[in-house]
């Protein structure tokens, strides 16, 4: 059930702040993860399939996914000034993060147990970007065609190891009139 404009609830520009910071401050590899809990699960801002829609849109438009979820989020509970608010939250502290962070790899890089925990953290990462896929993969109606064109996608650039914009290229054209003609 889809919240009109009118009985969407209220949302303060600091709320927005604190929340954008949350999710980027815990999402280290990956922020959709904790984009889609926040925002779906414990705040309640969105629907599953608000959330799955914003992220699609997001996805199409330039730019980082994550940013432009953000600020149609932002936009959407509190103008420009709540995209605003939402931006800065999702991008100030990361900032500092990472500017700390290449600080300390800079003088503690090369040590073995710092190389370690590099490695166990991607493995994390990767986990997390798994989990976000299957939860929105569950979301999506039940439909055997997009799920050729992501096996061909995955042999040509997982397996085969072929360009991604070749795949993308050739496989592209072929999605759009699959998805056309289920529409006959």
């Amino acid at each position: 059930m889809k919240q009109s404009e009118s009985t969407k609830p209220p949302v303060s520009r600091f709320a927005l702040f604190v929340t954008f910071s949350r999710i980027t401050l815990c999402g280290f590899g990956g922020v959709m993860f904790w984009a889609r809990r926040r925002l779906v699960e414990q705040v309640r801002w969105l629907t599953e399939q608000e959330f799955v829609d914003l992220l699609t849109l997001g996805q199409l438009l330039p730019g980082p996914p994550g940013l432009n979820l953000t600020v149609m989020v932002g936009y959407r509970f509190g103008g420009w000034t709540g995209a605003a608010a939402a931006v800065a939250g999702f991008l100030g502290w990361p900032c500092l993060v990472v500017i700390g962070l290449g600080v300390l790899y800079q003088q503690y890089g090369a040590l073995p147990q710092a190389q370690r925990a590099l490695a166990g953290m991607s493995i994390v990462a990767a986990s997390l970007l798994l989990a976000t896929f299957i939860k929105v993969a569950m979301v999506l109606p039940r439909r055997w065609r997009p799920w050729l064109f992501v096996m061909l996608t995955f042999v040509g650039v997982g397996v085969l190891r072929w360009p991604l914009l070749w795949v993308m290229g050739a496989l592209a054209p072929w999605a759009v009139f699959a998805a056309w003609k289920a529409k006959d």
